[in-house]
């Protein structure tokens, strides 16, 4: 079936109008997901595969563009895709977390409709079922300016994704077992970029290639399962214009930490002496330095990369100031034909402060992590779909944490943390670590701005401090060791959305919560209804379909 006929096929479901914006390109999308053996780091492994590539292909979408993605679960056991920053304006159906879809079950197929609406930049998408996410899946989601929408920077001779993780030579299997049994993931085996780490014998591979004198884009993302990495390029200077959907000032910076589940966009220049390079990412803030390494090669260069690698900065105070560096370009255009800085997210009112505190603690003597003493587990039935259902109050109950810590962090409950929010209030969120370990935060749905991170305890007094003009709009923030991160965001999405720890351990382990947002309206200008290809699970399964809640 032609893409054409399929988009009109769409328009004309009024299951599936949710979905598809008639009259936007439609881009279409079949994957096989499979099992296979690799050997990223030199040792034989079982790996998920997407059309037996590792990492998965590269989504190549356009401001507003459909994205119409069948997927073929050919595991044994059940699999869902996230695509980690894109909106999915009015539409959690199709965000592909546990609490708002169920999986796609073993030898079956689904397929994901859903539109980049008003966004530009660099994503990753990755699996969240069980820990498939230690087995791959994973791949670059980018989404590229409207020709008519300058961007602020020459259109660069090439544009290339770079992932880079830690890793490990244990199955995602034999990682979940050891999860279950109470136990943690200790430290990776190694990094990988782009799936590989270069030997350095003089046979590896380039993975990029450039022209003397050209200036490359590298969208650089952490797919990893545990560390914040470095990345560096021999002799090269990267300037960064866009960090997970918004242009940035166009700084310049010999290295750049890029904390799990993280994307930065530089341009890189051509103006070193034509031989090879190596790219090179190793993990922050461990006792043991691992360090991945890949070839960049320039077009008719004679001579290896240098073996003498640079160095990587040392401690978080480097890497705060560093984060303190971000500015959101004001005058840039946004994905629309306005600037970026025509949002003044600093003058609105605040209406309501979270404080949110994560936590490690055992419970039945098994390791488990939480937000203010709930660590969350996934229902069999989506949080989305019970409510939708009419029959939320059978799955989950709302509202059982507060909007701060408790007093004694170690006491912790083991069931569905759903938090009820006020459609378009305006949300100040602040993320208190007070482990000893980095966390990264992800929010789906929204546009957040990181308005500070300082180290300490938080207090209201600290307002004075925050970054009230140019902060950056992304969807993932970082919060040091014994530190605090400050975000804001208007909660204008309607849905069942997901805040979670980008470590996929304490994800899986009870690190996150959906934040539910309500439809006021009833209407579909502000959020859509079920699909009608949504599949069900649970103890809906076998209910009959409620006529839609919404109209038009």
């Amino acid at each position: 079936m032609s893409g054409m006929m399929l988009l009109l096929l769409l328009c004309l479901s009024l299951g599936t109008i949710s979905v598809v914006h008639c009259g936007d390109p439609t881009i279409n999308f079949e994957w096989n997901v499979t099992h296979g053996t690799l050997s990223p780091l030199g040792v034989p492994q079982q790996v998920i595969l997407i059309n037996g590539q590792f990492p998965g292909p590269n989504i190549n979408s356009t401001t507003n563009n459909n994205v119409v993605l069948n997927v073929f679960n050919n595991l044994d056991e059940p699999f869902l895709l996230t695509w980690s920053g894109i909106q999915q304006r009015k539409n959690s159906w199709q965000d592909g977390t546990p609490g708002t879809m169920c999986p796609i079950p073993a030898g079956k197929n689904f397929t994901y409709q859903f539109q980049v609406k008003d966004q530009i930049g660099s994503f990753i998408y990755y699996p969240t079922t069980a820990m498939h996410r230690a087995g791959g899946a994973f791949g670059g989601l980018r989404v590229n300016s409207r020709l008519m929408i300058p961007v602020p920077y020459d259109t660069p001779e090439d544009d290339y994704t770079v992932l880079i993780g830690d890793w490990y030579t244990k199955s995602h299997n034999a990682i979940k077992k050891l999860l279950d049994s109470g136990r943690s993931m200790a430290r990776p085996d190694g990094v990988l970029i782009n799936g590989k780490d270069a030997k350095g014998d003089g046979k590896d591979e380039p993975l990029f290639t450039m022209k003397a004198g050209k200036t490359y884009k590298y969208r650089i993302c952490n797919v990893g399962l545990k560390n914040t990495l470095n990345f560096r390029i021999q002799e090269h200077w990267m300037t960064l214009v866009e960090m997970e959907g918004s242009h940035t000032v166009q700084n310049t910076y010999q290295s750049l930490d890029v904390h799990l589940g993280q994307c930065m966009a530089v341009l890189v220049t051509a103006d070193k002496d034509p031989k090879d390079y190596y790219m090179v990412a190793s993990t922050r803030f461990t006792k043991s330095v691992l360090t991945g390494k890949g070839i960049i090669r320039y077009e008719n260069g004679k001579g290896p990369a240098d073996p003498e690698l640079p160095e990587a900065p040392e401690g978080w105070a480097w890497s705060l100031n560093q984060f303190r560096s971000f500015r959101w370009n004001l005058t840039a255009s946004a994905a629309r034909p306005n600037p970026q800085g025509s949002y003044h997210y600093g003058k609105i009112n605040i209406s309501r402060t979270i404080r949110l505190a994560n936590a490690a603690s055992k419970v039945d003597g098994k390791l488990r992590y939480s937000i203010n003493g709930v660590s969350h587990v996934d229902p069999e039935t989506p949080l989305k779909l019970a409510e939708y259902y009419g029959v939320g109050d059978k799955v989950f109950k709302t509202d059982t944490i507060k909007d701060e810590p408790p007093e004694d962090e170690t006491k912790v409950e083991v069931h569905p943390n759903v938090v009820n929010q006020t459609h378009r209030d305006f949300v100040e969120i602040i993320f208190e670590n007070h482990e000893k370990s980095l966390q990264t935060w992800h929010v789906s749905g929204y546009a957040i701005f990181a308005v500070a991170i300082e180290p300490g305890r938080w207090d209201p007094e600290k307002r004075k401090n925050y970054n009230l003009l140019d902060a950056v709009s992304r969807h993932t923030i970082q919060v040091y060791p014994k530190s605090w991160a400050a975000i804001m965001t208007s909660f204008d999405n309607p849905g069942m959305w997901n805040i979670r720890s980008e470590h996929p351990e304490r994800r899986y382990l009870g690190q996150q919560l959906y934040i539910a947002v309500p439809n006021p309206s009833r209407s579909t200008r502000d959020e859509y209804n079920m699909p009608d290809t949504a599949l069900v699970c649970g103890i809906v399964k076998d209910m009959p379909k409620p006529p839609p809640p919404y109209g038009n």
